[in-house]
């Protein structure tokens, strides 16, 4: 697909183009727990919440609204679920996809390593 292509689908689907250009093809959830690596010293995968909420379940969930653990304000407020295409943004760049949110995290920049986390991410249910 090309990205005029995918931005045709962007439009027609109501998702700002911009978000949807950077998801690489790469979809590999076991190279995508090893990207999580750098994730894990303040979120699980298993349910508990650290410094970070668990990851477990992250897609499709209302941002800010895990039991248990106590957002920022600015995710408190997001007003999204956790899209594929918004993780991508937000773990390219949080603050930027979120200003004042309380991540000390300036992101992932290649966009393969995205896509995988994303693919690991999408199977802890």
């Amino acid at each position: 697909m090309t990205l005029r292509g995918a931005a045709l689908i962007a439009l027609a689907l109501g998702v700002s183009g911009a978000v949807l250009p950077t998801i690489a093809p790469a979809q590999d959830a076991s190279a995508g727990r090893m990207v999580f690596a750098q994730c894990s010293s303040c979120h699980s995968t298993d349910g508990t919440n650290g410094t970070g909420p668990t990851l477990k379940g992250i897609v499709g969930r209302k941002a800010g609204t895990l039991a248990g653990f106590r957002f920022s304000r600015a995710m408190r407020n997001a007003g999204f679920d956790w899209t594929p295409q918004l993780l991508d943004a937000y773990i390219a760049d949080p603050q930027k996809t979120l200003p004042g949110n309380l991540m000390p995290f300036s992101g992932v920049v290649d966009a393969r390593q995205r896509a995988d986390l994303i693919a690991y991410l999408k199977s802890l249910r």
